[in-house]
């Protein structure tokens, strides 16, 4: 059995088609007005801060060149027909990679600890106005500074080493993962905390049991990712002489070791992947559990 598909005549019909051209025509129109002023903005900005295309394009060589470079062995051959003299630090080199590492999961476990406890007193479902606005701008603070300088002031406070890394990234990490703790426990379910807080549960008791079940999870997600982040971040905290393979990495820059600069560079790359696959996997078993 077959059904007729019925048409509108022609003098109801095209009401309609008008009324949709206009409408498209509309919503192109404020595509392209909206593409014009963006692209007008970025070539505004990239004046006022001086982007020149021609330089680029004069000067791209020199940056390729560079790469050329640090892949050539002092004597003009590829850093991969001689992997022994490419690496030749490679036991120095690793000792400062596993400093780095161990900088990185310092500074995140201390900025988590602290960030955990923040983030009760910022959430807007179980804290006071005041205790939250205090709560809220010590973590913006915290994450607005750049963890590079705060590890340049720890360094000329403490001296160089590693503790300048790990107290700059614990810092920065408190107030990226408290936030982000924070919008996770502004999100839960209340009818638990509810029911805790009617029975006469204290406030431990109603954070432990009503609160952490729904959120463990997505904690954990998050701090492993600051892990990751923070390892990258670690990995130049040695310019400042925060310690870790980064104050290696820019010695060999300034004193033009080409071959060096490559393999820091690649066992940093190396790492990052490995630490990569790592947590992906961890977060895979996260979510499998929660």
């Amino acid at each position: 059995m077959t059904a007729a598909i019925q048409t509108l005549p022609d003098r109801q019909l095209a009401p309609l088609l008008q009324s949709y051209r206009e409408a498209v025509f509309a919503r192109r129109l404020r595509f392209v007005i909206s593409a014009v002023v963006v692209l007008g903005c970025v070539a505004l900005a990239s004046w006022w801060v001086g982007f020149d295309l021609g330089l680029l394009s004069a000067k791209i060589g020199t940056f390729t060149n560079y790469f050329g470079r640090i892949f050539t062995l002092d004597d003009g051959k590829p850093v991969l027909s001689d992997p022994l003299e490419w690496y030749w630090g490679f036991g120095k080199w690793v000792k400062l990679l596993g400093e780095t590492l161990l900088v990185a999961y310092t500074g995140t476990i201390l900025g988590a600890l602290v960030g955990f406890l923040a983030c009760f007193a910022a959430a807007s479902n179980l804290a006071g106005a005041k205790t939250r606005w205090v709560a809220r701008r010590l973590l913006e603070f915290c994450r607005t500074v750049p963890e590079i300088v705060f590890a340049l002031i720890f360094v000329l406070a403490f001296g160089l080493g590693p503790m300048a890394g790990v107290l700059a990234l614990a810092i920065h990490t408190l107030g990226a993962l408290g936030k982000l703790y924070t919008e996770i426990v502004e999100n839960i379910d209340m009818k638990p905390v509810e029911g805790i807080i009617s029975t006469g549960g204290s406030r431990a008791e109603t954070i432990f049991y009503g609160v952490l079940p729904q959120v463990w999870s997505g904690f954990a997600t998050y701090t492993l990712l600051r892990f990751e982040i923070n390892f990258r971040g670690a990995s130049i905290m040695g310019f400042v002489g925060a310690g870790g393979i980064g104050q290696e990495l820019l010695t060999a820059v300034r004193k033009f070791y080409y071959p060096d600069v490559s393999a820091i560079l690649m066992m940093i790359v190396v790492s990052v992947f490995v630490l990569d696959i790592l947590t992906g996997i961890a977060l895979k078993r996260l979510n499998k559990v929660g």
